[in-house]
């Protein structure tokens, strides 16, 4: 049966630049329509690559659009959760980049929202889609690592350069470490250990609570002085609200242990995976830089050391694609083109899957509220010292909350 394609339309559209390659990749399956950005040379950059292409610099007015079937919100974060209900209030079902929500009263409205439209929406947290974590979710759900007990998250990347604009003012990012001060960041690090545990899955576990703590800001304050000299007011003491790194120790109902470490400003070279799965018969390292390989350890199965008969470690490469997802499977071969480890491509395929099979997406609106969730609440953590803070249940429906 032929699928009918979705007309889709994009609000942001520079960052919306980097998904071309996956668009291009689904063109049976989308109609590319309408984008929308207050730049109007990005607006005139898409007509150039869409000729049919209608652009928008008032969004209000692009949703009036009737010919859009979704939108793909790749705003600044600050505007995910007023973009995606705006577009879910007018009729549109939403694809929305991370984090999707800031704070608990925007959590609730976007659940709300989505249960009162019956509409699909889907948090675009690419770090899921990767070909290793799509793998050890696999291998999760096959039992191969037996109860899992401890998993572990980082996000540590030296983005400095994209805080300010090149005349010194910041921009959304600068105002986020200027303003707010806690896991800041969150989804890359929680959103694929959270999908190895089953998380937030119907009767299964669920998060019960936060601890975070940061340690002093310096890294911002050095590099303006650097760059803009020690009179700019981003080198002074005090400027910076957000903490170089930021740690939380996350606790599920059924006692598994969650820590997460994120750290976007310090100074080194990109470890965008830094993960680790512990379970009873089984254990997963990740790769922490390019010259390392993905580990894993299955116990009765992986190799012994024949002179003093320790466990080894095995490459993550040896059980795919024996234990490749389904997704990768399938659409691996497209993925592996785009970036964030073919991610870029499957959050597309899976959103445009779930309008056209009329289901639930891998990432819901409740996974997408609960893994930003550690936003807010971990900034309350760090204000309160380090207490401990409960996790609500965003499933239990707006009516009987208490």
């Amino acid at each position: 049966m032929t699928r009918k394609r979705v007309r889709l339309a994009i609000v942001g559209g520079n960052r919306g630049a980097s998904f071309l390659n996956a668009l291009h990749s689904l063109a049976d399956h989308i109609d590319l329509t309408a984008t929308c950005d207050l730049n109007e040379l990005v607006l005139e950059q898409w007509k150039g690559i869409f000729p049919g292409i209608r652009t928008y610099s008032d969004y209000s007015e692009m949703l009036q659009d009737a010919s859009i079937d979704a939108v793909f919100v790749i705003s600044p974060m600050h505007m995910h959760a007023r973009h995606s209900i705006d577009a879910l209030n007018a009729g549109k079902h939403v694809l929305s980049e991370v984090i999707a929500v800031q704070s608990l009263e925007e959590a609730w409205e976007l659940v709300e929202t989505v249960e009162r439209t019956g509409l699909k929406y889907m948090m675009s947290e690419n770090y899921c889609f990767s070909r290793s974590n799509l793998t050890v979710n696999y291998m999760a759900q096959q039992g191969l690592f037996g109860e899992i007990t401890h998993v572990e998250g980082g996000y540590i990347h030296d983005l400095r350069h994209l805080i300010h604009h090149p005349d010194g003012s910041l921009t959304w990012r600068g105002q986020l470490h200027q303003n707010y001060n806690g896991v800041n960041y969150p989804t890359h690090s929680i959103g694929p250990a959270a999908q190895w545990i089953g998380l937030n899955q119907p009767g299964g576990d669920r998060l019960k609570s936060i601890s975070a703590q940061v340690s002093k800001p310096r890294a911002l304050q050095n590099y303006f002085s650097e760059q803009f000299g020690k009179d700019h007011p981003a080198a002074r003491e005090g400027y910076w609200s957000q903490g170089d790194s930021a740690v939380a120790a996350l606790l599920t109902e059924n006692g598994v242990l969650i820590t997460l470490r994120i750290d976007w400003v310090s100074v080194r070279p990109h470890n965008k995976t830094h993960y680790m799965l512990q379970g009873t018969k089984g254990a997963y390292l990740s790769a922490r830089h390019p010259y390392e390989e993905d580990l894993v350890w299955l116990q009765n199965r992986s190799p012994v050391n024949g002179e003093d008969g320790s466990d080894v470690w095995e490459k993550m490469s040896c059980y795919q694609p024996e234990y490749d997802h389904p997704k990768w499977k399938q659409w691996g071969h497209l993925a592996a083109g785009t970036k964030h480890g073919g991610g870029d491509f499957l959050v597309l395929e899976e959103f445009i899957s779930a309008i056209q099979e009329n289901r639930s997406p891998l990432v819901d609106v409740y996974d997408a509220v609960t893994w930003s969730a550690v936003f807010f609440l971990s900034m309350q953590s760090v204000k309160q010292g380090g207490n401990t803070v409960p996790f609500p249940d965003f499933r239990v429906k707006a009516g009987f909350r208490g």
